[in-house]
């Protein structure tokens, strides 16, 4: 596994338009295969996806993708946007991995966060009215080994 040396870290803002998750897909792998970390780029990109997702469908501003490493093979993805309301799928009380209801239309996306990342969380940041306000949502990933 590859060490990283500078550190480095990435954002990407992305406007509202239906484009964007899939721009931020590709940046994403893009890095990861850049600093060759591509075997994290499947499940990095699903957990982008679904964070990704969450912030176009729930709010209603810009938002933007944020990619750092956080050790040796980790790697933190994480997505802010101007609302304060921070999902319950990521609150405490969650089983890890548990899906929704089989007859739920949603909450499999925050679902999907919770089974397939290492750990999860929501930072908030500014005060309301603040230009910096809002939250981050993210989930970090690592690579296993054979």
């Amino acid at each position: 596994m590859p060490t990283v040396s500078p550190p480095w870290s990435y954002t990407l803002h992305l406007s509202r338009d239906p484009r964007s998750p899939g721009i931020a897909r590709s940046t994403l792998r893009s890095v990861l295969a850049a600093y060759g970390l591509g075997e994290l780029a499947p499940t990095a990109e699903l957990l982008a996806s679904e964070l990704l997702t969450n912030a176009h469908m729930h709010t209603t501003g810009p938002y933007a993708l944020y990619i750092r490493p956080v050790g040796a093979g980790q790697l933190r993805v994480g997505v802010w946007d101007k609302d304060w309301t921070v999902p319950s799928g990521l609150g405490a009380g969650f089983v890890h991995g548990a899906m929704p209801h089989g007859a739920s239309e949603g909450g499999r996306g925050l679902a999907l966060v919770r089974a397939y990342a290492n750990s999860w969380g929501a930072s908030l940041l500014g005060e309301p009215g603040e230009s910096s306000c809002g939250k981050v949502l993210w989930a970090e990933c690592g690579w296993r080994g054979p």
